[in-house]
């Protein structure tokens, strides 16, 4: 199973910068165009009373100004991805996928 970290890099590497940011603080000015994700279940498979199977579950929100963002068609490559919705505040547009890592 791969691990938060892993899915950290692989995010950066998506976005070309490093303006990802796992549960920032309210107080952490963001620099945009970013990617904000932060863990939102862990799902445990059980068999013979024993768990073989945990996947965790991560909210990854693309936050760019531009409507039309390639990064958002980036991030839908990924494995194991699924689009939840789209919406736009403040002049920036949001990006919310689901993905199991």
């Amino acid at each position: 199973m791969a691990s938060r970290l892993d899915l950290h890099s692989e995010l950066v590497k998506v976005l070309g910068t490093n303006n990802v940011y796992f549960q920032p603080p309210e107080s952490l000015k963001l620099i945009y165009p970013c990617i904000v994700y932060e863990r939102s279940d862990i799902r445990s498979f059980d068999a013979d009373n024993k768990k073989y199977l945990k996947t965790h579950h991560y909210i990854i929100t693309v936050i760019d100004k531009d409507p039309d963002s390639k990064i958002v068609e980036n991030i839908s490559e990924l494995q194991k991805i699924r689009f939840i919705r789209h919406f736009a505040t403040e002049g920036l547009n949001h990006d919310v996928f689901e993905i199991y890592y």
